[in-house]
């Protein structure tokens, strides 16, 4: 990796260090805050955990804002990461805990204003829809966990001095369990916006294969590291004692609750146990461990009936770094992008193209959209999403969120080249030795079209089709979804951008 690449992946690093300083707070606050965990083991355990979440589980997380805007320039994630952290850095000065995700989503929300790229609505309202059910759903947890826990203790009538050893070892175990889920989850959103161009090659050593994502998240678990042992003491005393009193019996619970919350958001197999059971699901997406935690506090607080303990003023304070945060982003994103792009002379993005070919005229037409409207553009070209959108519905009427992603991944023109020398490429983890072998058969050929080439796919292989969207079928189309995409990140022709400012050894 050469000095243009260290450059720009050090905003990832920054936010990565953001990630460590804050998120801390919201693993291990209430126990350093209590002086049931020393801070000093409390940071060695979170830090382990976090890279060992981040490589085992979090490569499969790495494209969960893909739907919401894919930066497609390394000059634009070195931006996008760099706005995302200068504002949780900001709020951590403030002593706020706030949320990386909220951070990461109003950057790229910023750099999607930027490039006249059509922003997901379904997406976003996804995503925002955590922001509000995860608080309250960790508030639950924490009154209902305090009341059968204290229930257990009480028949049981153990002993202060065990109770709070049996606490103490629990806090530990239940924080790295935290911090493992916190890796997975969040690791994403760190350095996710570097996937499409990570700076590293796969490698093999000792019969293992480590690929260049995989040391992605390492290097950015070792960011958050730094940022725990520097700097996430003082938003622990926030988290820990400045929200409310906390003993260390419901300190415990309230590590607990969080932790369970971000388990819940991210499992694919209670997923699938809940819709196989008819049960509703929740959505798997990266969801704020600050949120989680503020709301186990309130949620103590409440069940113990001491409300008039809690620090509301705190709690608004809070609130208002999450409202605040995302809007920030967005705003130093787009700006920030135009300094890049104009006055550093960096490409912050690559133009994507929509055509209105004869294939995606009739392509169209088969998912039911009126040819007759429709035909008046075919042979135009237009070079942004939201000029093409608009020429459409000048058309057609207004599109719903999914009619505008469908036209949109109907129409885009892409390069893409199955390149046998890069198929080696593909993790192993994420692609069985079939999928493999039938990707194998794609070698050589061309597309200009996303769709052209999943279609190609399930020529081979009838498994590569979508299923009816059920909920037991919604796993299956999420997997399958997940790698076209990955398949596409790999071939995809880039045009080569314009000259950089800076030169890479």
């Amino acid at each position: 990796m050469g000095i243009t690449g260290l450059i720009f992946l050090s905003s990832g690093l920054f936010l990565g260090w953001s990630l460590g300083a804050n998120d801390a707070a919201n693993i291990f606050g209430t126990a350093v805050g209590t002086r049931m965990v020393k801070f000093k083991t409390a940071a060695i355990v979170c830090s382990i955990f976090v890279a060992l979440g981040a490589v085992i589980s979090g490569v499969g997380a790495a494209y969960t804002l893909g739907s919401l805007g894919s930066v497609n320039a390394i000059g634009g994630s070195f931006v996008t990461a760099f706005a995302a952290a200068f504002t949780v850095y900001s709020m951590i000065k403030l002593g706020l805990p706030v949320s990386v995700s909220q951070a990461v989503v109003g950057a790229i929300i910023g750099w999607n204003w930027f490039t006249d790229s059509v922003t997901d609505v379904n997406s976003v309202i996804k995503i925002a829809s955590t922001w509000v059910a995860c608080p309250l759903l960790a508030a639950t947890f924490a009154a209902v966990l305090y009341f059968v826990t204290k229930f257990l203790f009480g028949s049981l009538k153990v002993h202060l001095l065990k109770r709070d050893a049996y606490t103490r070892a629990a806090m530990i175990l239940t924080g790295a369990f935290g911090a493992y889920s916190l890796g997975a989850n969040n690791m994403a959103n760190v350095v996710g916006v570097f996937v499409p161009v990570a700076p590293f090659a796969d490698f093999t050593i000792s019969g293992f294969h480590i690929s260049a994502i995989q040391q992605l998240f390492f290097v950015g678990s070792v960011a958050v590291a730094v940022g725990v042992f520097t700097y996430s003491y003082k938003v622990m005393g926030t988290v820990g004692k400045g929200l409310m009193p906390l003993s260390p019996f419901t300190a415990w619970i309230v590590v607990l609750a969080q932790s369970l919350v971000l388990f819940i958001f991210a499992s694919e197999g209670l997923e699938y146990f809940l819709a196989s059971h008819n049960l509703p699901t929740v959505p798997l997406v990266p969801v704020s461990s600050t949120q989680a935690v503020v709301g186990a506090v309130i949620g103590i607080g409440l069940a113990k009936g001491a409300a008039k303990n809690i620090q509301w003023s705190v709690v608004l304070k809070i609130i208002c770094g999450w409202v605040i945060s995302p809007l920030c982003a967005a705003v130093i994103c787009f700006f920030a992008l135009f300094f890049m792009q104009n006055v550093f002379n960096q490409t912050v993005f690559i133009p994507k193209t929509y055509i209105m070919s004869e294939k995606v005229y009739n392509k169209l037409v088969e998912e039911g959209y009126s040819g007759s409207k429709l035909t008046l553009l075919k042979g135009e070209k237009f070079t942004s999403g939201t000029e093409f959108i608009s020429a459409v519905e000048n058309r057609l009427g207004k599109l719903t969120p999914n009619q505008e992603q469908q036209v949109l991944g109907t129409a885009e023109w892409v390069k893409i080249y199955i390149d046998p020398e890069k198929i080696e490429n593909l993790d192993s983890n994420l692609f069985t030795p079939l999928q493999i072998d039938q990707i194998k058969e794609l070698s050589g050929r061309r597309f200009n079209y996303r769709w052209e080439l999943q279609n190609a796919l399930i020529a081979i292989s009838s498994d590569w089709a979508y299923k009816p969207e059920t909920v037991l079928n919604k796993q299956h189309n999420k997997l399958i979804a997940q790698n076209i995409r990955i398949i596409e990140d790999t071939f995809i022709v880039r045009d080569r951008p314009r000259k950089k400012f800076f030169r890479s050894e």
